[in-house]
C-alpha cells in the first residue's frame, strides 16, 4: 500500500480543507466548497461500504476504469458523474465546520472499517470491488481532484 496517500488522507486532507469557506467556488465545476466537501463524504461512505451502490461498468469499461484508477494519471477537470445532478444539490450541514467534520468522522469510520475487518471488500459504482488499497488510491485521486479545484493544492 501507498503509505504517503494514506498519510495524506488521515493527516492532511481536513486541515487543508478547513482553508475553505463554505461558498468558495473551484477553477472549474458547479459545486461550492461546502457542497465538494460534502461530496466527499458521499464517497467515503461508498468505500467504507456504510452506502451501497450497484456498480454502474462491467466488462470492458470496468477493466479500463480499473486500470485507470491504479495509474497516476489525474481525473480531468469537469469529469462526469453520472450519479449526480446537473445541479448540485442543497447542502444538509448548517456551515462549512460542520461539513468538515462529517467527512472527518466519515474518513475515521473508513479506517476503522478496514481495521477491523482487513479483508473488507467494498463495490464502487466505477471501479467495481475494491480493497483498503484500491480504496485509498480512489480515496487520495479523488481529494487531489478536489484540492486542486479550490486551488489548495
Amino acid at each position: 500500500m501507498n503509505n504517503e496517500k494514506y498519510k495524506f488522507l488521515k493527516e492532511e486532507f481536513i486541515p487543508l480543507l478547513e482553508k475553505l469557506n463554505n461558498t468558495d467556488k473551484g477553477k472549474w465545476g458547479v459545486m461550492n466548497a461546502q457542497q465538494m466537501v460534502e461530496h466527499m463524504a458521499d464517497y467515503i461512505r461508498i468505500a467504507s461500504g456504510k452506502v451501497k451502490i450497484e456498480p454502474l461498468f462491467t466488462g470492458e469499461k470496468l477493466e479500463k476504469s480499473r486500470a485507470f484508477l491504479m495509474t497516476e494519471i489525474p481525473f480531468k477537470e469537469n469529469t462526469p458523474n453520472s450519479l449526480l445532478p446537473d445541479v448540485p444539490p442543497a447542502t444538509h450541514q448548517p456551515d462549512m465546520k460542520s461539513a468538515i467534520k462529517e467527512l472527518h468522522e466519515e474518513l475515521n469510520y473508513f479506517f476503522r472499517s478496514f481495521e477491523e475487518k482487513k479483508d473488507l471488500v467494498t463495490a464502487n459504482p466505477f471501479f467495481g470491488e475494491l480493497d483498503f488499497e484500491k480504496n485509498i488510491q480512489l480515496l487520495h485521486k479523488h481529494a487531489v481532484h478536489h484540492l486542486k479545484q479550490f486551488g489548495l493544492v
